[in-house]
């Protein structure tokens, strides 16, 4: 697992660099043996399960980046890099044909992928009382599977190890990150309002961190099915894709997070040689401060977080109507779909108190 990176001073103020590296990692997973499912095996009572396999070999990532860093002013700078990321001996499901005594299914090293993108990062250091830090990521993911289940449907339904690239869950398009502070030094560095002679927001500031990101991708539904009771010969249908695999895409994602604290001093020791300052930090944290509605999963027939589409569905319609109470059965199948962990984290206030020595 080799890592290489050199920088090159072009100028005194601007400078190229390049790293390479190989990460491996053990199989997270599905890599114990066990002898009972041989005989599960024989006796046929185990033949839709993927059994998994102890001879699987470690997941395999070779990052390459190439980047160029400019100085613009005294305070400032700005850099530019691009990426390139090989998956490579990625955990999958495959069948096993003509098997011995029956097919089966298990896990291999079948699976690749690969990320490729650009980052451009300005950082301004401390400039009197502001500091900040904003980049933009542009990225394309792309691969046969985004996790060892990915290929569990073509399995179960006897279908051959078909594998074509699409893109991965995770592939997020564009991303934006800017975060902004601004800060309040003590003693002569203090700028700041003076009120009744005392420096009333020395070693105070405010922390802002700004994100926004295209949605990642999702495979749509052709048939709607009933989630809510979970009915399992209606869970056939939502095999059926509708479109290609990952081709529709979750709606933007924006979040503002901010932090308040400030620091007092509390003078400790009687004696000149063993007096020491502790600083206690009293801070306020709100995270998701605008309240903002972000989706992270949605119903793959309605392509929504709060409907499944099934209640307006034919099949849906002739379930409510022969229901005892209709209407309290609409009701509740919109409560039970309206699934808050579709959502993003909602506005969280905390106030913390840290020590300091």
């Amino acid at each position: 697992m080799p890592r290489v990176a050199f920088q090159f001073d072009i100028t005194d103020q601007a400078q190229f660099f390049a790293n390479y590296s190989v990460l491996t990692q053990r199989p997270p997973r599905v890599w114990r043996g066990d002898p009972d499912n041989y005989l599960q095996l024989e006796s046929g009572a185990a033949t839709a399960l993927a059994f998994s396999n102890p001879d699987l070999r470690p997941e395999r990532t070779t990052n390459y980046e190439l980047g160029f860093r400019q100085i613009l002013s005294r305070s400032s700078v700005l850099s530019v890099s691009a990426f390139y990321r090989e998956l490579k001996q990625m955990i999958q499901q495959r069948q096993v044909l003509y098997a011995h005594p029956v097919n089966y299914a298990t896990y291999d090293n079948i699976d690749f992928g690969t990320i490729k993108g650009m980052t451009l990062t300005y950082d301004l250091r401390r400039t009197g009382n502001i500091r900040m830090s904003a980049s933009y990521t542009l990225q394309f993911a792309d691969g046969t599977g985004s996790g060892d289940a990915a290929a569990a449907d073509l399995v179960n339904t006897s279908q051959p190890n078909l594998r074509f690239v699409a893109p991965l869950d995770y592939d997020q398009r564009h991303s934006f990150l800017v975060s902004f502070d601004y800060r309040y030094a003590e003693g002569k560095d203090y700028n700041g309002p003076v009120w009744f002679g005392k420096q009333i927001f020395a070693n105070a500031g405010a922390n802002f961190d700004f994100r926004a990101g295209s949605g990642t991708p999702f495979t749509r539904q052709y048939v709607a099915v009933n989630l809510a009771d979970n009915i399992g010969a209606q869970q056939a249908g939502a095999s059926k894709v509708k479109g290609g695999l990952n081709s529709a895409r979750l709606p933007w994602q924006f979040r503002v997070d901010m932090r308040i604290d400030k620091d007092f001093k509390l003078n400790m020791g009687s004696k000149r040689e063993d007096k020491r300052d502790l600083y206690l930090n009293v801070s306020l944290t709100v995270q998701n401060l605008l309240d903002a509605d972000n989706i992270i999963s949605v119903y793959r027939y309605t392509g929504t977080p709060d409907d499944d589409g099934y209640l307006t569905s034919p099949e849906g319609i002739e379930n409510v109507e022969v229901q005892t109470d209709p209407i309290a059965y609409e009701e509740l199948y919109r409560i039970k779909v309206n699934n808050p962990n579709n959502y993003s984290i909602p506005r969280r206030i905390r106030l913390g108190v840290a020590l300091n020595f």
